[in-house]
C-alpha cells in the first residue's frame, strides 16, 4: 500500500498543487514546473521535498506529480453485529494508516496513540474517543494528523462520532515506539 522512495523520484509538477508545509502545517500551493522529490507515499498522502522544504500532498493530487493515484485502504465488510470491541479493533487498524509526514512509520507504531475507546450510542451507532500526542509539542502538523485520523475513523461502519484529542501528558519519548518501529529507525 505504501512506498518509501529513494533519491531517484524527482518529478516536475504537471500543474499547480495544494500542499501543506511540514512541520508548520501551513497551506501552500506548489507551482507547475517546480521540481519535487518524493520522499514518502503512505496512508493517503505524499511527502515531497521542493525548494528545500518538505510538503505533504494529498493522494488525490498524485496526478500533479505524474503519478497514478493509489486507492485508499478500505476496511473489510464486517459480518454479524457490531460491538464495541470490533469497532475498537477497526479503529486501531484505521489509525495505523495515518503516518507522520517526516517518518515512514504509522502513528500507532510510533506510540502516538495513547487510548482508543468505543462507546455505544444506541441504534448500532458508536462514538470513538482517541487520545494521541505528537513527537514534539508545537508541531504544526498536529491538527492535520488528528483531522486525518478523525476522517478515517468516521469511515468505519457504525461510527457516528469520532473525537480525537491531542494530549501532552505523558510527553512522547522514543521508548513509546513499537519494537518494529525502533528497528526500522535503527534505534537499537
Amino acid at each position: 500500500m505504501g512506498e518509501h522512495y529513494g533519491e531517484t523520484e524527482s518529478r516536475v509538477l504537471q500543474r499547480d498543487c495544494a500542499a501543506v508545509s511540514v512541520p508548520w502545517g501551513q497551506a501552500e500551493t506548489l507551482q507547475a514546473g517546480d521540481f519535487a522529490l518524493v520522499t514518502q507515499r503512505l496512508g493517503g498522502s505524499i511527502t515531497v521535498m521542493s525548494g528545500g522544504n518538505l510538503y505533504r500532498i494529498d493522494e488525490g493530487d498524485a496526478d500533479a506529480l505524474g503519478l497514478e493515484p493509489q486507492p485508499l485502504a478500505t476496511l473489510p465488510a464486517g459480518t454479524g453485529a457490531l460491538d464495541a470491541e470490533s469497532i475498537e479493533r477497526a479503529a486501531w487498524a484505521q489509525l495505523a494508516t495515518c503516518y507522520d509526514p517526516e517518518i515512514p512509520i504509522d502513528i500507532v507504531d510510533l506510540g502516538l496513540v495513547y487510548a482508543c475507546t468505543a462507546e455505544a450510542l444506541g441504534d448500532g451507532r458508536y462514538r470513538l474517543a482517541v487520545s494521541m500526542t505528537l513527537t514534539a509539542p508545537g508541531c504544526g502538523m498536529g491538527t492535520l494528523i488528528a483531522d486525518e485520523a478523525r476522517t478515517k475513523l468516521l469511515a468505519i461502519p457504525g461510527v457516528a462520532e469520532a473525537d480525537v484529542t491531542l494530549v501532552w501528558d505523558p510527553p512522547w519519548s522514543r521508548e513509546m515506539m513499537s519494537e518494529a518501529a525502533r528497528l526500522e529507525m535503527g534505534l537499537y
